[in-house]
């Protein structure tokens, strides 16, 4: 599935530097991909003599600056990355913090109002359903006069809304409390051996994609062959059908069934043919549940 974040902050915070050490690639307030570390993919990748190893990444979006018109090109992320200026000694991240909710609630405000103007013109066509969203509006427009967050709006939000302040929200502090994100972005520029040789102890960056995943309540499968091992992501609960179409469209339309077997037992019995001698993998059809560290192979036919 693609998960998408976006990097939001005040200026000179470190979003951009933090876009350069999570994706690799120096910010142009474009889109990058941040790789999840998983310990398990290289033990599978081991076990099965894997040409390619591939993790799973989530794709970044940094905004370069804050107000309305600038925040509400990250109305379709999936999450919020906040960077905080922990390092210049002038700023206090806390207060900060509070600043940047406050920016994403006028964003949310502007956002409602306009959609509030543009919809109650088209109402008067008569349409019912329209009609019933301009009522909907003005009482949200109320919540958020009185400072309230739409994420504690007590109605059902249209869905077109896509607000900025009903998303996870990251806090991630740039300085000695936190990352040190101008540290991260260079060590991103040399090899995985050179980083772990500078590095003390594992990378920030690392935590910061795990607690994303947890945010957003990804499970992590895998596939596991000798060409090429793999990790996705998947949203927790979803089927073996929805892993499928997230490995490839066509594989989904020909699902039949798939093989799962734990990744552990898979590194235990030291390849996938001693995994079902041992009757530790199994066949499942498209409604079972994808649990996280499943390695699957499916089997289809187009």
């Amino acid at each position: 599935m693609a998960v998408e974040i976006g990097i939001v902050g005040l200026p000179s915070s470190g979003k951009s530097t933090l876009f350069q050490a999570l994706t690799g690639t120096r910010a142009t307030g474009d889109v990058g991909m941040a790789a999840i570390v998983d310990d398990r993919l290289g033990q599978l990748a081991e076990v099965v003599r894997a040409k390619k190893v591939t993790p799973a990444t989530i794709r970044v979006t940094e905004v370069r600056g804050t107000g309305p018109e600038l925040l509400g090109n990250l109305r379709q992320v999936d999450a919020l990355l906040v960077v905080l200026d922990g390092f210049s000694g002038t700023r206090v991240p806390a207060d900060d913090l509070e600043t940047l909710r406050l920016e994403l609630l006028v964003a949310d405000r502007d956002h409602v109002e306009r959609r509030f103007e543009r919809v109650q013109k088209q109402a008067k066509s008569g349409d019912a359903k329209l009609r019933a969203e301009v009522v909907e509006l003005e009482k949200i427009l109320v919540h958020v006069d009185a400072e309230g967050s739409l994420a504690d709006y007590p109605g059902v939000l249209p869905d077109e809304l896509e607000p900025l302040t009903t998303k996870p929200l990251l806090p991630v502090e740039n300085g000695p409390g936190g990352i040190d994100a101008k540290l991260e972005a260079e060590l991103a520029e040399l090899s995985a051996e050179e980083a772990a040789a500078f590095r003390e102890g594992p990378s920030a960056l690392g935590e910061v994609t795990r607690r994303l995943a947890e945010a957003l309540d990804l499970i992590t499968f895998f596939t596991a062959g000798e060409k090429e091992t793999r990790a996705w992501t998947l949203r927790r609960g979803s089927s073996a059908l929805d892993a499928a179409a997230t490995i490839h469209t066509d594989i989904a339309r020909g699902f039949i069934r798939c093989e799962v077997v734990r990744w552990d037992d898979l590194v235990a019995a030291g390849g996938h043919t001693e995994a079902s001698r041992q009757g530790k993998q199994r066949l499942e059809g498209k409604t079972y549940e994808v649990q996280d560290g499943d390695v699957l192979n499916v089997r289809f036919n187009v």
